[in-house]
């Protein structure tokens, strides 16, 4: 096999047979009647498959190809290289967290298309082979208490109350049951309660024994990943993946620092200009308890952030020239993982069309969801931030897939934070306590480059964490742990954000310069944005090309 386009089609196959969870997700019903095979056979089996593709483009005679076919060989190896960098660290071992796992796999219904008959057998065929799922993750997680690759306590201590919810006395009582309340039929509803009760149900049971019996008491009480074996170097590692950077941890702790010294000048600025009298601790505190800035009811802030998306989608014409036809909905995130997860998240629309994007929103205590804080986060989880990014990507046809749906998250992140910003200029902040939030969330991201790499590398507690954060930024205590905890148990993700940010401010100003009165918005906003998510460094090369022809 010696064509490109060959060995990319051999990956993408490979990609969708190897996690059938997101082949179903995209639309391609090949799979759906499939779980991923966890079993540590199959980890070894993918990354030989892995290996294999690598040999094949490496004896690409990358001279022959056009710029565009370069560019896709750069990037399918160096998703390849890191993948297959990461096998030794065996990361594989902790396949779960509070926010993802089997006590959270109904949610896979909602990125189903369930609507034929035949939708409806295959997730039930899915259900029925939940036991070796289980089976698997208990598998993995018993040999990561061998081997010392666990999580701490303190995040899978959230996890039982997860699983309770899904041991229940009856299959109708099962978050699993509640898609087929909308079966084309009785019979479908009948067979999908026979399975529940005699797969699903005691696969849960199962678990819920393990976990909670064996498991959790096994997990470390330390935070950090430089509490396992050669765990430094793995988050180094992480660091690099999420940020597509080479930056070491202090080098991200210390951009950190001074960019939450920076921000923190603006944040005083503009509460003077709100006329705050007190200093900025008071202002926290004021942000964080006058009931002006709550809604009473989770239906009252939902129909918020439903309003508030209707009034950014006509600005973006001022921004940009190419606009997604993939529409968005504005939904709530389940109540089962509602309090143990974060403020909102996006999830992307199928790429056969079968499903559109959705931003989902938390409800969970509207209390402590503050309306100051809305703007700035559907700017960037619908648009211009994640739905106007990956949408676009995704419809573009002549892109090869893994590049329409690719996921490197320093671009997708920072694209997203950088989209927050985009809101002044669309005139959308109408208030200085909707400015405020925007600074607050970008205060937000750079604490985050404190924070991961203070609790991985640099020793600091859990409660240090959560002291600097509630000190720095006025966010509610509730989002803050759950974001400190979100942190520990996901490693060096949360430093894509400002990182990414940083390097495409600085692109956006080194276009800006060089380009002078001929600076097109709308023409720049489609140089980074219709080649898909790639890479911080190759994004900076196609952007100095992009200069010599502007257009």
């Amino acid at each position: 096999m010696n064509s490109l386009n060959e060995i990319i089609q051999v990956d993408w196959e490979r990609r969708m047979r190897s996690n059938p969870e997101r082949a179903s997700s995209m639309g391609d019903r090949r799979y759906d009647d499939q779980w991923t095979d966890y079993s540590l056979d199959a980890f070894d089996r993918r990354y030989r498959e892995i290996e294999s593709e690598l040999q094949m483009l490496n004896r690409i005679d990358i001279g022959v190809l056009s710029d565009e076919e370069r560019l896709n060989c750069e990037l399918l190896k160096l998703e390849l290289e890191t993948e297959l960098e990461g096998e030794q660290y065996r990361l594989y071992l902790m396949p779960l967290n509070q926010r993802r796992g089997p006590q959270s796999l109904d949610d896979m219904a909602g990125y189903l298309r369930l609507e034929t008959e035949q939708d409806f057998e295959n997730w039930l065929a899915r259900l029925d082979k939940l036991p070796v799922l289980v089976d698997q993750h208990i598998e993995l997680l018993r040999e990561g208490m061998r081997s010392g690759m666990m999580l701490p306590k303190v995040v899978l201590s959230r996890v039982p109350a997860q699983i309770e919810k899904q041991v229940v006395s009856s299959p109708e009582e099962s978050p699993f049951f509640h898609a087929f309340k909308k079966a084309p039929n009785d019979a479908l509803r009948e067979k999908a309660k026979a399975i529940i009760g005699q797969s699903v149900l005691p696969a849960m049971q199962k678990f819920q024994r393990f976990f909670v019996d064996e498991h959790l008491p096994a997990c470390p009480d330390e935070i950090g990943f430089s509490h396992l074996p050669n765990g430094e170097t793995i988050y180094a590692y992480l660091a690099r993946v999420h940020t597509t950077t080479s930056l070491t941890p202090d080098q991200i702790h210390e951009t950190g620092l001074l960019e939450v010294a920076r921000i923190t000048q603006e944040m005083e600025q503009c509460k003077d200009r709100a006329g705050f009298a007190g200093d900025m601790a008071s202002f926290f505190a004021f942000l964080r308890s006058d009931p002006q800035f709550f809604y009473k009811t989770g239906q009252e802030l939902l129909d918020a952030y439903r309003a508030m998306s209707k009034k950014i989608d006509p600005e973006l014409v001022r921004l940009f020239r190419t606009l997604p036809r993939t529409p968005y909905g504005v939904e709530p995130i389940p109540m089962n993982i509602a309090p143990d997860t974060t403020t909102a998240y996006y999830r992307p629309a199928a790429a056969d069309g079968s499903r559109a994007g959705s931003y989902f929103v938390n409800l969970y205590k509207p209390e402590s969801r503050p309306k100051w804080e809305m703007m700035a986060l559907s700017l960037h989880e619908a648009v211009p931030g994640h739905h106007l990014q990956i949408a676009l990507a995704m419809e573009q046809t002549h892109l090869p897939n893994f590049r329409r749906h690719a996921y490197f998250n320093g671009y997708l992140e920072g694209w997203a934070l950088s989209a927050e910003k985009l809101g002044e200029e669309m005139g959308l902040y109408e208030d200085e306590y909707s400015r405020f939030g925007r600074l607050t969330y970008e205060m937000w991201r750079s604490v985050r480059l404190v924070v991961d790499t203070g609790m991985h590398v640099k020793g600091w507690s859990r409660e240090k964490a959560i002291e600097y954060f509630m000190q720095k930024a006025a966010k509610t205590e509730l989002d803050v742990v759950n974001e400190i905890d979100r942190y520990i148990a996901w490693p060096g993700q949360a430093l894509a954000y400002k990182i990414g940010e940083i390097k495409m401010q600085a692109i956006r100003a080194k276009c800006e310069k060089a380009l002078g009165d001929r600076f097109d918005i709308k023409a720049y906003h489609d140089a980074i944005l219709l080649d898909g998510a790639m890479p911080l460094n190759a994004l900076e090369r196609k952007i100095d090309r992009w200069l010599a022809n502007p257009v």
